[in-house]
């Protein structure tokens, strides 16, 4: 217990030098922290938005126009393929969360599965009576379609919201299919709402101008009929367009706000290698036609297409303001959103509540450290003070890991360093009382400093760790602020077992070779 490794010294002064360094950054504003070398600790932990004040948003995943979409396209494939086969059938159509058709030659119905798995192989074939036939996406393919759209959203969502320079977004998913937003600082949500209002899916697509949009109950196969909003249609206006995509906005690399030769606001946009290449051979095989730019199922322009535009990248009018033309240039850089978003709740926290919610935390733990410090100088006198001494390091390596790990402090998790706090010396007193134990015992004065810490340890582990996987259990079963609570806890335990049983020891052998006591002041 007396030796104490030359190694084993320099670890734990470098870790509390450490800690001390990396919190010290916390005690400033950032706008102090920005100017200082770039030598020095800059790393702050963030302010969740309880503390800091913003906004909420809960969004839902509409995975109800995804699976529409992807039936669509199935169909699409089909009437083709059954067309190529030479198959009768009638009815083909999407309906609701299925295809449904019924074939003219119900002997004919293996080959029919044949082509259905060819198209689409997550898709499960049923049949009924007389050849009526139903395809439908089975559970498996239903559950990996929803992980795929739900993380893509999250990534698109994520692109946007710091396109409009927010800081320290929290952007997490939350159940099945909904997607949780917290900006700090953003006490208007207004402008971030109408950015994830859209799903920003842009085509280009052919007009027909031959096809009437009076009954479009009798459109010719692969054409649809789309609203036109150009700015200078009237309300309600309709326009033909082919079905088939010649290019979509996926393969775009950039967009941004700029002015047309007559000074309108526009947006200007490039394609990659593979869109440039695709709207070059567009562009020169329908010379004289018109070139709908479709955006969220509507008709923004419809361009006649002068010559062929063989660079890459162009430029869209229309009716645009110039905010709603940075807008659009936004959510053309971020990507199309695979799905739309629903809103289902929105949430804002001023300032001053923030405000009042880290004066209140921050006092609840001076009280708290307060209480815990005269406690034990009171009840251990000199060892209390060594206790407090690695309460204080505790805290410190606490908010330099908060700080390192980028992690977001919220009110719980105040709750949780305040608690911590109070375990902390949790340790101290077990180790303290079995050395009054020891010495009752009739121990000499080095034994029961040996047994004291030797013994406890077996407790002090058995409780920190029971502690650390209730932690762990939070933060995986848990969301939003019991995270914020499990993160912290976690983190003072770990530190807490590290200054319990090694700063405190430290201290406590450096006493001893120093001043040779011939009694232990508890």
């Amino acid at each position: 217990m007396l030796y104490f490794p030359k190694w084993l010294v320099s670890l734990i002064l470098a870790a509390c030098l450490a800690g001390v360094g990396l919190t010290v950054p916390n005690l400033f504003p950032q706008q102090v922290v920005d100017r200082w070398p770039g030598f020095l600790p800059h790393k702050q932990v963030s302010l969740g938005l309880d503390l800091r004040g913003g906004s909420y948003l809960l969004y839902e995943v509409d995975m109800r126009s995804v699976l529409s979409e992807r039936l669509n396209n199935a169909l699409d494939g089909l009437r083709n393929d059954f067309r190529t086969a030479r198959l009768g059938y009638t009815g083909l159509a999407v309906e609701g969360d299925h295809v449904a058709f019924t074939l003219r030659q119900p002997e004919r119905i293996e080959e029919v599965r044949g082509i259905v798995k060819k198209a689409d192989p997550d898709l499960d074939m049923t049949t009924g009576a007389a050849g009526a036939v139903t395809l439908k996406f089975n559970d498996v393919a239903l559950q990996r379609i929803s992980q795929q759209i739900v993380d893509q959203s999250i990534e698109i969502v994520r692109r946007r919201v710091d396109e409009t320079g927010t800081k320290e977004p929290t952007i997490q998913r939350e159940g099945q299919d909904r997607i949780v937003l917290e900006l700090p600082g953003v006490e208007d949500p207004e402008f971030v709402k109408r950015i994830l209002g859209k799903t920003a899916k842009m085509a280009f697509q052919l007009v027909d101008e031959n096809a009437s949009t009076g009954d479009k109950s009798h459109l010719p196969p692969g054409e649809e009929a789309l609203a036109l909003k150009d700015g200078h249609s009237p309300p309600g206006a309709t326009i033909v367009v082919q079905k088939r995509v010649l290019v979509s906005g996926d393969t775009l690399t950039d967009a941004q706000a700029t002015f047309d030769q007559y000074g309108a606001p526009a947006v200007n946009f490039k394609f990659d290698t593979v869109g440039a290449r695709r709207f070059g051979d567009a562009t020169k095989s329908n010379v004289g036609r018109r070139f709908a730019i479709v955006l969220d199922n509507a008709v923004i322009s419809a361009p006649v297409i002068r010559e062929p535009i063989l660079g890459g990248q162009g430029i869209i009018t229309g009716s645009f303001t110039t905010d709603s033309a940075n807008e659009l240039a936004l959510q053309l850089r971020a990507g199309a959103l695979p799905a739309p978003l629903v809103a289902l709740e929105e949430r804002t926290v001023g300032p001053d509540l923030g405000a009042d919610s880290i004066h209140a935390g921050a006092l609840a733990c001076i009280v708290g450290v307060i209480l815990v410090i005269g406690f034990m100088l009171v009840f251990y006198g000199l060892f209390g003070l060594f206790a407090d001494i690695a309460l204080f390091f505790n805290l410190c390596l606490m908010m330099a890991t908060l700080s390192l790990l980028g992690a977001t402090l919220t009110l719980p998790g105040i709750a949780g360093i305040a608690l911590t706090l109070g375990m902390a010396v949790d340790a101290n007193v077990l180790i303290y009382e079995r050395i009054r134990e020891e010495l009752r015992g009739g121990r000499s004065l080095i034994s029961s400093l040996q047994a004291g810490f030797e013994r406890a340890f077996g407790t002090i582990f058995d409780s920190h760790l029971t502690t650390l996987v209730a932690g762990f259990l939070m933060f995986f079963l848990g969301s939003g602020p019991v995270k914020g609570f499990a993160v912290t806890l976690s983190i003072g335990v770990i530190t807490s077992l590290f200054s319990a049983i090694l700063i405190t020891r430290l201290q406590i052998v450096t006493w001893l070779r120093r001043t040779k006591p011939k009694a232990i002041p508890i």
